[in-house]
């Protein structure tokens, strides 16, 4: 008696994402996380910049590959510029994965959704922050917040109050400006570099 034949199975699509992909794009994400910095420290702008290749790794290739580019960031720049950047990788850790899992938990398809998450980005970093910045450098590193965390400390708030008050205001410009320049940056990708991954677009088909 013949037996019926079954059906192939289908393959599961992988998840493994190709080496060629990591190879391009985490060394140039570092660099560009460590010149952003660089430039912000030299003009003495009033936000970061120093996780826009952050942003588009843990958008891109997934949120842990973002912390590691988060972590290389802090760990070299420490060599270039003094380590008092060092214990802020966890920063840039959290927000590697604040932008890689929603992204790929969908809440990141339309330009206000997106928004919203570089928002929540900005949020948790401050939140990661505001301890280092307090209990390992007394609530100030010579950046430009200094002189915001200074105003709020005359006005009489505690100082747990104050550097937080401070760097929420500058994170929250630094990761949306952050963010949306990665936006730019993963629209200029390959689009095989981009398949499945949900994110606004800038322009429309026609």
């Amino acid at each position: 008696m013949a037996v019926a034949a079954t059906p192939l199975t289908k393959k599961k699509k992988s998840t493994r994402i190709p080496l060629t992909y990591v190879v391009a794009l985490v060394p140039v994400a570092i660099a560009l996380n460590i010149v952003g910095g660089m430039i912000n420290t030299a003009l003495h702008l009033p936000i970061f910049l120093d996780m826009i290749g952050t942003a588009v790794v843990a958008i891109v290739l997934g949120p842990w590959w973002g912390a590691l580019v988060g972590a290389l960031t802090n760990v070299i720049a420490s060599f270039i510029s003094g380590p008092i950047g060092l214990p802020f990788a966890a920063c840039n850790v959290v927000g590697a994965l604040v932008w890689g899992y929603a992204v790929r938990w969908g809440w990141a398809k339309k330009f206000w959704s997106f928004f919203l998450v570089n928002l929540a980005v900005a949020f948790f970093v401050s939140l990661t922050a505001v301890p280092i910045y307090v209990f390992l450098f007394g609530g100030a590193t010579g950046h430009f917040a200094d002189m915001m965390t200074a105003a709020f400390l005359a006005m009489g708030q505690n100082l747990l109050v104050s550097v937080f008050s401070s760097n929420i205001l500058v994170s929250l410009a630094d990761k949306i400006i952050s963010g949306f320049v990665a936006l730019a940056i993963i629209e200029a990708l390959p689009a095989n570099m981009t398949k499945g991954i949900e994110l606004p677009k800038s322009t429309k088909p026609l």
